[in-house]
C-alpha cells in the first residue's frame, strides 16, 4: 500500500510540474483562471437541463405504469 501512495504522490507531483513548469500547462492554468465566473452559470444550466429530463423521464414511466394491469401478490 505504501508502494502505491509513494507512485500516485509522485504521479501527482509531476502533474503539478507539468502545469507550471511548460507554457501549454501555465496558458491552460491562465485560461482556467480567467473562465472560472462561468462555471456556477453553467452548472445550473446543466442541472436544470437534467432536472427537465428526469421530469419527462418520470412522467413516461408513470404513464407505462397507468397502462399495465393491476398484479396480485
Amino acid at each position: 500500500m505504501r508502494k502505491l501512495c509513494l507512485s500516485l504522490g509522485v504521479l501527482g507531483l509531476g502533474g503539478l510540474g507539468v502545469l507550471l513548469l511548460t507554457e501549454k500547462g501555465r496558458r491552460g492554468l491562465l485560461w482556467t483562471y480567467q473562465n472560472l465566473h462561468r462555471g456556477p452559470g453553467k452548472l445550473l444550466e446543466w442541472n436544470q437541463a437534467a432536472q427537465r429530463e428526469m421530469d419527462r423521464i418520470q412522467s413516461a414511466l408513470d404513464r407505462v405504469a397507468k397502462s399495465l394491469p393491476p398484479t396480485r401478490a
